[in-house]
């Protein structure tokens, strides 16, 4: 069957491409470790952290910026303070629905028992703390429930995947569905995405009440996949103050300089870089009706699939065409038990695959529904978390001189495939 694929699109011409670098606001922070140091230190919040309290540290399964850093500088900070903490992985469904499979999550992100210097308490088994006048169920982390004399919540504040409301993708979502873990994400997203905007906080505030979470650590990064700012937040400002942050990071988000394309080709897609393997704010391919934004683009090509994800391959079935590379790493299961969780199937199917590189970037021109391939207007990232330096097929050359946030890095050049119809990365 392959051999027919091949013979539909071999002879499809692949463009010429040009290296760019598309220019975003790249303020930063020079040191922000050394910063939350200092946050943590002057923060009202840490003050409620006692001598010989059980700290639970939840951290998750995205790919911020020095997040085992960010990490062991609480961790540090509660130590000197006399608690002693450990780590509890809080990424709802992540990791194949696992307790193994969410602490090696964990620790492809750098974050382990060794560097951390303290344990790692990773269970799937949660305690029913209430239910919200709905009657959805309120569920947490029974080991931070029942064992922790205090909490504290990491997070990178930015604009969810999947719907739109004051309170996004932070702290209060971590809270609601990481801590709930996959019996608390599946409840969280029951009613669906439609209600998700008013259920997310509506979880985290009742855990709020319920839990002893004393502060949540906040981090906004830049276009470019740096901090910019960090901040330690008590409970009682959390949601005012993320509704804040939320504004500030979707200004920063990085985009795709050319509102309409043809064809965008995405190395690599994961669970570290977006929930949705890739950012649909970036590719403006969302998985439900209740997001919106993003360039219009007719076809999406994706790669491969970071390590760091672990097989899980949600948001393959958001593209077009896949590569047998993708799929073969791929561990359906856990991706489908993305979907159960989250109640959204269609970014867990498999996208029509092709054997190469080359065969499935031929394909999506080849249906791009233009009459002259050669004028193709074709964009290839690493991932949406990378937007800095891209590349851009010769068509849109003239396009990128005009734009004021763009340079021309290079001559046109031909896609490196190796001899398999690979491409290098």
């Amino acid at each position: 069957m392959s051999d027919i694929l091949r013979q539909l699109v071999q002879d499809i011409p692949i463009p010429r491409m040009v290296t760019i670098r598309q220019k975003f606001d790249d303020s930063r922070l020079a040191d922000p470790i050394a910063e939350l140091h200092a946050r943590l230190q002057a923060a009202d919040a840490t003050e409620h952290i006692r001598a010989g309290q059980k700290v639970a540290v939840a951290v998750g399964s995205r790919g911020i910026s020095r997040i085992g850093e960010l990490t062991k500088a609480v961790v540090d900070e509660l130590k000197r303070l006399g608690a002693e903490p450990f780590l509890v992985p809080c990424m709802g469904s992540h990791g194949g629905a696992t307790a193994e499979g969410q602490r090696d999550v964990l620790a492809h992100l750098g974050i382990d028992e060794a560097r951390m210097g303290c344990p790692v308490r990773s269970s799937m088994e949660v305690v029913e703390l209430d239910r919200l006048p709905n009657g959805l169920p309120v569920y947490c982390d029974r080991i931070a429930a029942e064992e922790a004399d205090a909490i504290v919540v990491i997070n990178r504040i930015k604009p969810h995947t999947a719907f739109r409301g004051p309170i996004e993708s932070g702290l209060l979502k971590m809270i609601a569905i990481g801590l709930g873990k996959q019996k608390g994400a599946e409840a969280c997203h029951q009613l669906g995405f439609k209600y998700m905007a008013e259920n997310v906080p509506a979880m985290a505030r009742v855990m709020i009440a319920k839990l002893p979470i004393v502060f949540g650590v906040a981090v906004v990064e830049n276009a470019y996949d740096q901090i910019c700012g960090v901040e330690v937040l008590g409970t009682d400002i959390m949601e005012e103050r993320e509704m804040e942050l939320l504004v500030e990071a979707k200004r920063r988000l990085p985009s795709l300089l050319f509102p309409e394309l043809e064809v965008l080709v995405i190395d690599y897609i994961g669970k570290n870089i977006s929930g949705d393997g890739a950012d649909p704010n970036i590719t403006g391919r969302y998985p439900t009706p209740y997001a919106h934004g993003g360039p219009d683009i007719n076809k999406i090509v994706v790669l491969d699939l970071t390590p760091e994800s672990k097989g899980n391959a949600n948001g393959v079935g958001t593209a077009d065409f896949t590569t047998s590379r993708l799929v073969a790493k791929a561990d359906w299961p856990g991706t489908y038990a993305n979907g159960l969780t989250s109640t959204v199937c269609a970014p867990t199917k498999q996208a029509t695959t092709l054997a190469t590189d080359r065969d499935a970037i031929q394909a999506a021109i080849k249906t791009s529904n233009i009459l002259d391939y050669n004028t193709v207007r074709m964009v290839r990232i690493r991932d949406t978390l990378h937007l800095g330096e891209i590349a851009i097929s010769e068509s849109l050359l003239d396009e990128a001189r005009r734009h004021p946030q763009i340079e021309i890095l290079s001559e046109p050049y031909e896609l490196p495939f190796d001899a398999d119809g690979f491409l290098p990365k």
